[in-house]
C-alpha cells in the first residue's frame, strides 16, 4: 500500500509558503504521481458594492485572481522542471464559495493532499477552506506542513487516540507512513473510566497495528493543560516525534469555528508534519 497518486494546491502566486516541495519529496519516496492546482482566488464578496459599480469591480477581482492562478502555474511549471518525478500542473478559478467545489471534485480522486499550515499572520481563509474542502468535500487525508517542513521519512510518529471514527479513519489512511516508522506511540489523554478497553487502553489498536507490521507502544497521560492540543504537542516534543497523525474534526465546522476545537487548536499549536483524516 502507497500513496500512489499526491494532490497539492497552491493559493495565489507566491510559492514562498506552499507545500510544493514537502509533496515533490512525498512523491519521490511513493514513486507516485503528483498533480498541482495553481488556485487563483477572487475574495471578493458578491452583492457588497454600491449599485451601477457591482459588475465592474467583479470583473475586475475575477480578472485579477485568473491572472495569479497563470502566474502561479508558470512559476510552478519552471520550478517542476527541475524536479525528478511524475507530476501534472493545472491553473483554476475559484471564489470563496465555490473553493469546496473546485477542491473536492480534484481532491477525491487521490490518495493525500499535501497542505501548509493554514494558520498563522499570512494567512487567510481561503487556506483554511482548501484544508476543510479536501478533508469533507474530497473525503481524502491530508497531510499539513509547517512552514519551511521538510518531508521524511518519520523515525516515530505519535498517533493520537480517543475512540473516535475519525481517529481510527486516520489510522487507517497513514498505515503506509506507520509501517515506515521506527516506533509509533499511541498517546491517550484522560481515557474514561468506564470506556469498553478500560483495562488496557490502546491495547486492541496496538495488537491490529502489530499485524499491519507497526511496532507500537502505549502512553497514557493525564490532560495537565487546559488545551488537549496543547498536551498533545508537548508530548510530541517530549518523545521527539516528526509526525502527529490524529481525526479532524470531532464536532462539526460551525461548533469549532464559534467555539473552538481540537483540530484548530492542534494545527496552530504544533510545529511537526500532521497527519488528518475525517
Amino acid at each position: 500500500m502507497a500513496y500512489k497518486s499526491i494532490l497539492t494546491i497552491v493559493a495565489g502566486a507566491n510559492l514562498n509558503d506552499a507545500a510544493l516541495e514537502g509533496a515533490v519529496g512525498l512523491t519521490q519516496a511513493q514513486d507516485g504521481h503528483l498533480d498541482i492546482l495553481a488556485l487563483g482566488i477572487d475574495h471578493s464578496t458578491p452583492g457588497y458594492y454600491y449599485a451601477g459599480t457591482n459588475a465592474l469591480i467583479e470583473q475586475a477581482t475575477l480578472e485579477r485572481a485568473r491572472q495569479e492562478a497563470t502566474e502561479c502555474e508558470e512559476q510552478i511549471r519552471a520550478v517542476m522542471a527541475k524536479r525528478q518525478c511524475r507530476w501534472s500542473c493545472e491553473s483554476a478559478l475559484a471564489q470563496i464559495g465555490t473553493i469546496q467545489t473546485i477542491v473536492g471534485n480534484r481532491a477525491r480522486f487521490s490518495d493525500l493532499v499535501v497542505l501548509s499550515k493554514p494558520y498563522g499572520k499570512d494567512k487567510g481563509i481561503a487556506e483554511e477552506a482548501i484544508l476543510e474542502a479536501a478533508l469533507f468535500a474530497g473525503n481524502v487525508p491530508v497531510l499539513v506542513l509547517p512552514r519551511d517542513q521538510e518531508v521524511k521519512r518519520p523515525e516515530k510518529v505519535v498517533l493520537a487516540w480517543n475512540q473516535s471514527a475519525e481517529a481510527m479513519d486516520a489510522i487507517r489512511a497513514s498505515l503506509p507512513m506507520l509501517q515506515q516508522a521506527s516506533l509509533t506511540n499511541i498517546v491517550i489523554v484522560d481515557p474514561p473510566r468506564h470506556g469498553p478497553d478500560r483495562s488496557d487502553p490502546g491495547g486492541m489498536l496496538s495488537q491490529m497495528l502489530a499485524r499491519h507490521g507497526v511496532r507500537a507502544e502505549i502512553s497514557v497521560i493525564a490532560a495537565t493543560l487546559p488545551r488537549t492540543a496543547d498536551v498533545l504537542a508537548r508530548h510530541c516534543e517530549d518523545q521527539q516525534a516528526d509526525l502527529l497523525v490524529m481525526g479532524a474534526y470531532g464536532h462539526s465546522r460551525f461548533r469549532e469555528a464559534i467555539m473552538g476545537g481540537a483540530t484548530r487548536d492542534m494545527l496552530e499549536a504544533a510545529n511537526i508534519p500532521v497527519f488528518m483524516s475525517h
